[in-house]
């Protein structure tokens, strides 16, 4: 990959950890699930599992099938 590439993926995972704690704190959402996004993003470690949900052509529910009202 070239630098300017790496550099700029490198810049939009910090924008979307920006994102992450923004959206905290306007929702008042500060649990477990939360953090961890933000110390994924704020590391250079890659999780293939990281989702919480299955990856396409596996089962299980996707993040539009899950009932809302259980999110604590």
């Amino acid at each position: 990959m070239a630098d300017q590439t790496v550099a700029e993926l490198r810049q939009k995972i910090a924008q979307a950890r920006e994102v992450i704690e923004h959206l905290m704190e306007k929702s008042d959402f500060n649990g477990a699930e939360a953090h961890r996004a933000l110390e994924y993003f704020g590391s250079d470690a890659f999780d293939r599992n990281f989702l919480p949900w299955p990856h396409q052509g596996e089962e299980g529910l996707r993040p539009e099938e899950l009932n809302a009202a259980n999110d604590d």
